[in-house]
């Protein structure tokens, strides 16, 4: 089975804790704090590697983690990054949101390389955090978290020309014909159930690549049969080539075969139909007459759309070479550049958990709640003991806008917060004169808090 879909999930590496300790030498009786920093986090990068023509190697694993940093450790000894993901996929691989099927990115054309997920940064150790008034923070930050995303590799088949046309009517004979392909032939439908990619060399040192599309069918755009999974490869291509069989062996007629294919390209993407196209009538070797009335009669149905037909004999070789000085003049009338997705989903969108829900409640008179995860998160690493650590809680709840919202809801000073077992008594720093809230603001930052009491968390512990 040819594998072209795939879901897996993605995980960074979490940054590394900083470090809590205190140098401690003969001679040297206060030190100072010398905790360090923790290590980065590894990213998740994704690479094309031209040698991979599928998904395969997702088949049986689902889920890529990158490496977490180490923490810091004593002695301001920083702690090891972690290390990157590197995940290959091949050329023409589109890496899409799993809930929103928006596309992330398409890794074709100049896109060969991406760090789709950062890794988290290592947290500050406790040097960093000592002050005039706190010489002996025995605090630190805690590393930065992971990103963490489903995601759904779809993979389009990049080539020049695709072959495409009703199951068997000789498109790999073409193929193998025409290149250094060699796909599966054989006289019964669905011979090939893989694309196939061949590349085409013709005087003068010109060469394209031609891939065969298996077999479509009608209602393929639909999904009946396996239609989507063969009509998004022709998305890439540059120019089409329509093989029918002009001789109608198998009771087929050529011009409604050309319509149907047509109708399904269009109601999957109609921008398929804008394509330059050609027509192979294929095995007019069968006719009596070498084909030239069927040849005559598809001329006559598709010339005023201005779709070329050129008689053709994939068994006996005859006008194969027509057909791909044709394909040749198509690419040129249908310019270099290969179709390349725009980017529909911002990645930097996803946070590192400051998107998590606050709920505020009022369950009685002048008592006021906080919680959710956004809140539950930082009170596990924010030491409310520190003065330091609950000035940073204080000015989280605020930046965080968690105070005006209370404040919305009727909350004035004296009143009660509750977070998860913690009251604190809220005192209404709005009553400040301006230079006096210069001063509360400035001696917060720098771990002598005054005024407002609450809580709350998420970023780095100050």
């Amino acid at each position: 089975m040819f594998f072209d879909v795939a879901r897996i999930f993605l995980k960074s590496g979490k940054g590394g804790n900083g470090h809590v300790s205190f140098r401690r030498e003969l001679y040297v009786p206060a030190g100072g704090p010398d905790g360090g920093d923790g290590g980065k986090g590894g990213d998740i990068v994704f690479e094309v590697d031209p040698g991979m023509n599928t998904l395969e190697n997702f088949r049986n694993r689902r889920k890529y983690m990158a490496e977490a940093g180490s923490d810091g450790a004593r002695r301001r000894m920083h702690g090891k990054n972690g290390k990157d993901l590197v995940i290959k996929v091949p050329p023409g691989t589109i890496i899409r949101d799993d809930g929103s099927g928006k596309i992330i990115t398409d890794m074709s054309g100049e896109q060969r390389r991406i760090v789709l997920l950062r890794g988290g940064k290592g947290g500050l150790g406790n040097m960093h955090f000592a002050t005039a008034s706190m010489q002996a923070p025995k605090f630190a930050q805690p590393g930065q978290d992971a990103m963490e995303l489903w995601v759904r590799l779809e993979l389009r088949v990049i080539a020049d020309v695709g072959l495409l046309g009703f199951p068997n009517v000789g498109k790999s004979t073409i193929l193998s014909m025409c290149s250094n392909a060699r796909p599966e032939i054989a006289n019964y439908h669905f011979t090939t159930i893989n694309p196939h990619l061949g590349v085409v060399s013709l005087k003068g040192d010109r060469q394209f690549v031609m891939a065969d599309i298996p077999g479509l069918i009608e209602g393929a755009s639909d999904g009946a049969g396996l239609g989507f999974q063969f009509l998004r490869h022709i998305s890439r291509c540059r120019a089409l080539i329509h093989v029918v069989d002009a001789a109608g062996s198998e009771g087929r007629d050529p011009i409604r075969d050309v319509e149907l294919i047509n109708k399904e390209l269009e109601s999957y993407d109609p921008s398929l139909l804008k394509k330059v196209s050609i027509i192979a009538a294929n095995k007019l070797d069968l006719l009596p007459d070498g084909g030239e009335e069927a040849a005559r009669l598809l001329s006559e149905r598709f010339s005023k759309e201005g779709i070329r037909v050129l008689p053709v004999s994939a068994a006996s070789n005859r006008g194969l070479s027509e057909l791909l000085e044709a394909a040749w003049e198509a690419l040129g009338a249908a310019g270099e550049e290969t179709v390349v997705y725009e980017s529909e989903f911002d990645i930097s969108s996803l946070g590192r958990g400051e998107n998590m829900p606050v709920t505020l409640g009022n369950p009685k008179p002048s008592v006021f709640t906080v919680e959710g995860p956004k809140i539950e998160k930082m009170l596990g690493y924010t030491n409310l003991e520190a003065e330091k650590g609950f000035a940073f809680f204080q000015r989280f709840m605020i930046e965080q806008g968690i105070i005006s919202d209370l404040r919305k809801m009727g909350m004035k000073e004296g009143d009660t917060i509750r977070i998860y077992g913690h009251e604190f008594e809220y005192l209404d720093t709005e009553s400040f004169d301006r230079q006096q809230e210069e001063d509360w603001t400035y001696e917060l930052f720098h771990g002598r808090p005054r005024a407002v009491q609450e809580s709350a968390g998420e970023d780095e512990p100050g």
